[in-house]
């Protein structure tokens, strides 16, 4: 049986009647709207809905888009992502400006139904282990990824994801930097592993205590670099990444993603104070890939980034469900905070 979240007339972004692509609020909701077409494509696939009866091409057919192809596990054939295509009219007769992408390649998160329960929350803990790189829906997501940027160019590609499905847009994104291609990219509620200091109330013991863990990182981090002469500095993943800039969606009461809201405010509080440069150590580094780094083994915290666009949601939430979901993202009513954070 449907939901009345899988059905866009009830509740997709029905407000957005005429879509203009410079407008960031727009570009924001047809991404987040193209996202939940994916969870609903799994779910006609699981609820064998098809054709005429089938709820997700609303998602995209209201925006102009058409489905290029579906992204499908290995296990269960699960639909995990797809490839949204946007027909161009005549090129002479676009306006000037940003104009929509040739490609948007969307990831679904987590599904706790029966059918897909198992494997996504495998891919959950392979997140945790940071070991999504190697796993099957990764390694395709790259390929087609890769053949989408071939075809029409890095600027005519975008990424979108959702939760478990932003962790897999952030390990592509970050992978077609180092290629030299920079995606623009949305993140939605993206997952950050940390020990939960976002979620204490006091704001100066949370300082303290993020204070206090970046010393560490810090101290660590320069005894390990000391003890590994030879290591190259020239290509450090946050000099070579910090000039993306994807999209980042938090909500600051899903524990899930609210981490990256302090995490990037620490980095400003601690430049304020005259500690830019332990933090500048710290904030490239986790407890994890320390100690395997300590074991001569790399191990880059895949969850880490130089510089984001954040934009947090500061309306009313009633509930884990509604803070961790995607379809706040395109609400017509949405209080918002933004601010870019630019690794220097």
């Amino acid at each position: 049986m449907a939901t009345e979240s899988h059905v866009f007339s009830l509740s997709g972004p029905l407000h957005l009647t005429a879509i203009d692509w410079k407008n960031p609020h727009h570009r924001r909701s047809i991404a987040a709207a193209l996202v939940q077409g994916v969870y609903v494509l799994e779910h006609d696939r699981q609820q064998g809905r098809y054709e005429h009866n089938a709820l997700a091409p609303p998602w995209w057919n209201f925006f102009d888009l058409h489905l290029n192809q579906v992204l499908i596990d290995d296990t269960k054939l699960s639909i995990y992502g797809a490839i949204f295509e946007f027909k161009y009219p005549n090129s002479n007769s676009m306006p000037p400006g940003p104009h929509p992408p040739h490609y948007i390649i969307a990831f679904r998160g987590t599904l706790t139904k029966p059918e897909t329960r198992a494997q996504d929350l495998r891919l959950d803990l392979r997140f945790v282990f940071n070991r999504l790189q190697n796993s099957f829906r990764f390694q395709l997501a790259i390929q087609v990824v890769q053949k989408m940027v071939s075809i029409a160019g890095a600027s005519k590609v975008w990424l979108a994801g959702h939760s478990l499905g932003s962790a897999i847009s952030l390990l592509v994104g970050r992978y077609m930097v180092k290629m030299r291609y920079h995606l623009e990219t949305y993140l939605f509620n993206p997952p950050f592993i940390s020990i939960p200091t976002e979620q204490i109330k006091n704001n100066t013991l949370k300082h303290g205590v993020r204070i206090t863990i970046s010393i560490i990182k810090a101290g660590l981090a320069a005894a390990i670099k000391s003890h590994r002469p030879n290591k190259s500095e020239e290509n450090e993943p946050f000099d070579v990444l910090s000039s993306w800039i994807p999209y980042l969606f938090l909500n600051p009461t899903d524990p899930i993603c609210s981490e990256y809201i302090g995490y990037f405010d620490h980095r400003v509080k601690m430049e304020n104070i005259g500690a830019s440069e332990i933090e500048r150590l710290a904030t490239q580094n986790s407890f994890r890939s320390m100690v395997l780094g300590a074991l001569g083994r790399d191990s880059e915290p895949s969850h880490l980034i130089p510089s984001a666009y954040l934009t947090i949601n500061l309306g009313p939430i009633q509930d884990f469900r509604q803070a961790h979901g995607v379809e706040q993202w395109w609400s017509p009513n949405f209080l918002y905070q933004s601010k870019l954070h630019q690794f220097k």
